[in-house]
């Protein structure tokens, strides 16, 4: 078993698991942007969340639900910042959300890439008449 994830959704990768059900495992990044950072993985090998399946998906961010709020009264943090790469940068390939308890100052500032803007309102339109087009090919 080569994927990391599964290998500690086995116990054959030591991790502090924090839950598990049915159907996922949490456990502590052991690289922690801040004391608490979560990594929540579905017990099954699933790469990317498009991988998920609809009748997945509902519980699957159940636990993503509920361990944000433990996270958060658990560390006594203000607000949390809840994210997943699919593919691109994604140091796993296996699906997991990272749940990170964040205060204000706590040196983390907005995301790790430059944002721009659409060129005009015609651009940002046109952007998403292609998402919601892409919606009937989902």
């Amino acid at each position: 078993m080569s994927c990391l994830f599964c290998r500690a959704v086995a116990g054959d990768l030591p991790v502090h698991r924090v839950f598990e059900d049915d159907t996922v495992l949490a456990f502590l990044d052991h690289r922690p942007l801040f004391p608490g950072h979560l990594l929540v993985v579905p017990r099954r090998h699933v790469p990317t969340l498009t991988d998920l399946t609809a009748a997945e998906t509902g519980p699957y961010f159940d636990r993503v639900r509920r361990l944000t709020a433990a996270v958060e009264r658990g560390t006594g943090a203000a607000g949390s910042f809840v994210a997943a790469n699919n593919r691109i940068s994604q140091s796993v390939p296996h699906l997991h959300v990272h749940v990170v308890p964040r205060n204000p100052k706590d040196g983390l500032r907005g995301f790790f890439w430059p944002r721009g803007r659409y060129t005009d309102d015609a651009h940002a339109a046109a952007t998403a008449a292609l998402v919601r087009a892409a919606l009937d090919e989902a």
